[in-house]
């Protein structure tokens, strides 16, 4: 599996809903109530991917330690 591959995919997505998120932040149109509405799907999501990422990592290197053994 090609670890870096991935985490580079990633954090290419991660980068796009940090542009979404400036957006919102700097759309002055909305109300604060709107601003938190649309931004908790862009923060779970990025809690997603790290997460995945955490994981996908910690079962590579369970995967090459059953290997070794």
């Amino acid at each position: 599996m090609n670890i870096d591959f991935i985490e580079s995919k990633l954090q290419e997505i991660i980068k796009e809903l940090k542009k979404e998120v400036m957006e919102v932040l700097m759309d002055e149109s909305l109300d604060k109530k709107q601003t938190n509405l649309r931004m908790k799907p862009l923060t779970s999501t990025k809690k997603i991917l790290t997460n995945a990422m955490e994981s996908i990592k910690m079962v590579d290197r369970l995967s090459k330690e059953e290997m070794e053994e």
